[in-house]
């Protein structure tokens, strides 16, 4: 190969190199976009700032479960259920799993599956707590190591009380059906006064504006007369 080859290699690599930047700059002065000065949409960080202090402010009243189990919704408790079936069983007759079977637990003995054996921390709670029931059984699938610090159930929780309730439902379904659901939590006085007053002020203001009513009616019947003005005399005896 002599020089000449390596002078036409050389140009047409030079050759390339400029069709690519010039392409490059062709397309740049085609669809160029100027960049906006501000990104997105202003944020009000002080609206953020208080609503997240409202939302903090906010406290739960008791948790009404007379109420939210007669509307649970069974089937979704039980697909709820299947996070649980690596450890626990829920059919009637199944052994223990890493956790104890869970058939009939509402109004079961805290800790008394037979054979099972159970973390110190589950023991003591027994000790100071009869039997499953909805409220701790429902704090409990909550957050676990929080409501009883020290079990050995690795679960996280079950955040949304939606879940809660309908697990507990299908829970109740499988061998609990014998335990009743609560009664719906009792309207406070507070607010049955309240509602008592407003019934009360609001008849008050129809009997006034029926009163009123009336009035008005009386007012019509009524014949007003009224004197005409006497016609202006003509003075000095002009005629018109």
């Amino acid at each position: 190969m002599g020089s000449l080859f390596f002078n036409k290699l050389a140009a047409a690599l030079l050759a390339v190199a400029l069709v690519i930047l010039g392409l490059t700059t062709l397309g740049d002065s085609l669809f160029h976009a100027e960049q906006p000065e501000q990104f997105g949409y202003p944020v009000d960080l002080a609206a953020l700032e208080g609503a997240s202090g409202s939302a903090e402010e906010e406290v739960e009243g008791p948790v009404d479960f007379g109420v939210l189990l007669a509307s649970a919704d069974i089937s979704a408790g039980e697909r709820v259920a299947r996070r649980c079936a690596s450890c626990h069983s829920f059919d009637s007759g199944m052994a223990d799993g890493t956790g104890p079977h869970l058939w009939g637990v509402l109004g079961r003995a805290v800790a008394a599956v037979d054979g099972f054996n159970y973390s110190g921390a589950m023991e003591e709670y027994g000790e100071t707590t009869a039997d499953w029931h909805y409220e701790n059984l429902y704090n409990f699938l909550e957050s676990p190591r929080r409501y009883i610090p020290g079990t050995a159930m690795s679960f996280a929780g079950l955040r949304d009380q939606e879940d809660r309730i309908n697990l507990i439902a299908y829970m109740h379904e499988q061998g609990s059906s014998d335990m009743p659901f609560p009664e719906p939590l009792a309207v406070p006085e507070q607010e049955g006064d309240m509602a008592e007053g407003e019934a009360a002020a609001d008849a008050e203001i129809v009997e006034t504006l029926d009163e009123a009513e009336a009035s008005i009616e009386e007012m019509d019947d009524v014949d007003l007369e009224v004197d005409a003005p006497a016609e202006p005399q003509p003075e000095g005896g002009e005629e018109l």
